[in-house]
């Protein structure tokens, strides 16, 4: 029986809140999704735009008179069609991405071994390693043991605003000293968990639709969003807590020969991460305004769904086992950097053999691993599971990672930052800083943060200095910079992470995150300054 049929005969099928979210997809067809006759009429214009959309824009660029080499003008032509894909969803964001590759290759921006190299990024394996534990935790249980534990604690499970704001929390001050991958990956299954509870109480209270699509819902989009973002902001706090950081913090040491010290690092982001986190958990709850205020009551139902659960299974503990050493084994290259320093040989030894990527695949390896019945010889995953990890995500942040790189091999990163710095007679602090802050937000949209502080900081240091600026403070702006960029699934892992958790539909990304571009951008250029001199840094 078909849903139209069903409907019209009142037989609604109930929504199987855990199928659903278990079996989410990063891109779904119209078919597949459960809208409204208006929200299907904006869709199907939107996905039809982009299909002439992106090749008439890549054309039409192509053939002006630019100034610009050959290759970089094919690569800023070829990126700006594909920024239409990924925006209109005129194809699965995913495969936007590979047909941006594609054409890179076949226009000769460059060779295809240059093209397809940077997909062997570690943050890839972080991925696969990642969502192979996340899938884990979900099949087994053990995200909604987490979810039902922070929902039991005290305040924080009586309203969706406390739950999204002690989850925020939680990430921001983890991932101040893990990968804000790692983060976001460590707290996905839980956030999942979370969110299935919450629904399967606006089912059971009749707020939503029996045949409800859990994947649409806004509280889900706000929990998911304030996961990403939150593990930006947080990344932040610390010189360890992100590779911007670490990367500016060098590139300034090297211009400058002024050394960032962690004190200083951290007195300067406190204030900064602050701020932008209150910021991110107001404009958040606005734009995304949970369905459901108040979840009182809910304490009699966590109780008895956690009575109902009953001791760990052995799965569930082998899961736990696999999630701890990987978290351990992330964690203890900044134990490492607190103890001995990060310019210590013994802080390079260990994170160069622990990287995050590596030791999460070995993670993910240990689900085949650790038997939950040896004589049958099953173990805790079998790999039917891991082929149903989200690979379109893993696709989409690897697509993302290559234009990054060529971006920078091109030229084309630095070729715009000295256009614009020309054309706009940079000669004072204050506009260099400026400059440098929208020119780092701009281009972590299209690449990782790691990528856009790799391209960046080395433009504005020497724009700086040819102005006679100190570049400290453009420079470390640029670095803060780089890892708010919070509008497209590509601009950061973590976002690439949440997209594929199918709850962050890519319009609402990109609403919420224009917003928090803007008032990033504006935090930053008013704090860094203002922060550097109460500091003292450099002085």
């Amino acid at each position: 029986m078909s849903e139209e049929s069903k409907a019209r005969t009142g037989d609604v099928e109930r929504t199987d809140v855990d199928k659903a979210l278990l079996g989410h997809a990063t891109y779904r067809s119209l078919g597949e999704q459960r809208l409204s006759p208006a929200e299907e009429r904006f869709e199907k214009g939107r996905r039809t735009t982009g299909l002439w959309l992106a090749p008439l824009v890549t054309v039409v660029f192509l053939l002006l008179p630019l100034d610009l080499p050959d290759n970089q003008q094919t690569l800023a032509g070829v990126l700006l069609g594909v920024i239409v894909l990924w925006v209109t969803e005129a194809v699965p964001i995913p495969v936007g991405g590979l047909i941006g590759v594609a054409a890179i290759v076949i226009l000769g921006v460059v060779p295809p071994e240059d093209a397809l190299g940077p997909f062997g990024s570690p943050t890839v394996f972080t991925f696969i390693g990642a969502f192979i534990l996340a899938q884990a935790m979900l099949k087994h249980g053990v995200a909604r043991r987490f979810a039902f534990r922070i929902l039991a604690l005290p305040r924080v499970g009586r309203s969706t605003t406390g739950v999204i704001v002690a989850f925020g929390v939680i990430t921001c001050l983890l991932s101040a000293f893990v990968s804000n991958t790692a983060t976001v990956a460590m707290l996905l299954p839980t956030a999942l968990g979370i969110l299935s509870v919450i629904a399967k109480l606006l089912q059971e209270r009749g707020v939503v639709a029996e045949n409800f699509d859990p994947l649409r819902l806004r509280v889900g989009a706000a929990i998911m969003l304030m996961l990403a973002y939150g593990a930006s902001v947080g990344g932040l706090l610390t010189p360890v807590g992100s590779p911007p950081n670490l990367i500016g913090r060098d590139l300034i040491a090297q211009a400058t020969g002024e050394r960032i010290s962690f004190a200083q690092w951290v007195g300067t982001a406190l204030p900064i991460c602050l701020l932008m986190f209150v910021i991110l958990a107001t404009v958040l709850l606005l734009l995304n305004r949970p369905e459901i205020k108040q979840i009182d009551g809910v304490a009699d139902y966590v109780a008895q769904q956690r009575a109902e659960m009953g001791p760990l299974s052995r799965a569930e503990r082998n899961t736990l086992l696999a999630f701890g050493i990987t978290v351990t084994l992330w964690i203890l290259p900044g134990i490492v950097a607190l103890i001995f320093g990060n310019d210590s040989a013994v802080y390079e030894e260990i994170s160069e053999r622990l990287n995050e990527g590596v030791v999460a695949v070995l993670g993910a390896s240990l689900l085949y691993l650790l038997p939950v019945d040896w004589r049958a010889r099953e173990f805790t995953l079998r790999w039917r599971d891991a082929a149903e990890i989200d690979w379109g995500t893993i696709l989409l942040f690897g697509t993302g990672i290559i234009f990054g790189a060529l971006l920078a091999s091109t030229g084309l990163a630095e070729t715009l930052g000295t256009s614009a710095s020309e054309s706009l007679g940079l000669t004072s602090s204050v506009a260099i800083t400026i400059f440098a802050v929208l020119l780092a937000i701009v281009v972590s949209e299209t690449t990782s943060n790691t990528a856009s502080a790799s391209v960046v900081v080395p433009i504005v240091i020497p724009i700086a200095i040819a102005a006679g600026v100190d570049p400290l403070v453009p420079a470390l702006a640029a670095t803060f910079a780089a890892s708010f960029g919070f509008m497209l699934p590509v601009s950061t892992p973590q976002n690439a992470v949440v997209y594929g958790s199918g709850a962050v539909p890519i319009t609402t990304m990109i609403r919420s995150g224009v917003s928090f571009d803007v008032l990033g951008a504006v935090l930053i250029m008013l704090g860094i300054p203002i922060m550097v001199a109460v500091i003292g840094i450099g002085s």
